[in-house]
């Protein structure tokens, strides 16, 4: 998020009006609502982490243990555990 000076966005009626409120503060104006984007829209992240939960469930159902499955993917026990035991992993 860039600081940008409201004297040169707003024109002068509307840095009047917003004055009357804020003075000197940093204010956040967010996004509309229909301009946010799902998480994972603009990068590959969501397939990656989608395919390595595949691996992980595969791998747990050929006989891995959990120990092992944490180990190998860097993982809490309890991370793994949410994989492979989530119904809506297994369904895909």
């Amino acid at each position: 998020m860039k600081y940008k000076n409201a004297k040169i966005v707003f024109p002068k009626s509307l840095l009047e009006e917003i004055q009357k409120y804020v003075q000197g503060d940093l204010v956040y104006i967010p996004k509309p609502s229909d301009c946010y984007e799902k998480w994972g829209a603009n990068t590959e992240t969501k397939e990656v982490l989608a395919r390595r939960n595949k691996e992980i469930i595969n791998a747990f159902q050929a006989g891995m243990p959990v120990v092992e499955l944490a180990t190998r993917y860097y993982l809490a026990e309890e991370t793994i555990k949410k994989i492979v035991y989530c119904r809506k992993h297994n369904l895909t």
